[in-house]
């Protein structure tokens, strides 16, 4: 049952991100300067519990200055690395993939 809620789940995840109606997390990081997408998301609360490990990450890599904002809509870019003036385009993935 699991694995058909599963299925299901990834079904309308992948129809809300078309109709850019997905949510999103968007972290910016004043150190280095760069913008992070991280998504899709069937609702902002699956979006706001996934935070915590997305800042943690960032922080041990030695990311300073976050700023976090989850919204609705479709990026164009998942990582904009303003220092670098560079677009870097992850392979987008649903949000509970590889999610334990």
């Amino acid at each position: 049952m699991k694995t058909i809620w599963n299925n299901f789940k990834e079904l309308l995840i992948n129809t809300l991100d078309s109709f850019g109606l997905a949510w999103w997390v968007e972290i910016a990081t004043q150190n280095p300067r760069c913008t992070y997408y991280f998504g899709p998301f069937l609702s902002s609360t699956d979006a706001k519990t996934a935070i915590k490990g997305y800042v943690e990450d960032l922080e041990q890599e030695g990311a300073q200055g976050i700023a976090i904002n989850v919204k609705r809509f479709k990026p164009n870019t998942l990582t904009i690395a303003d220092d670098l003036g560079e677009r870097i385009d992850r392979k987008v993935r649903p949000a509970f993939s590889g999610q334990i």
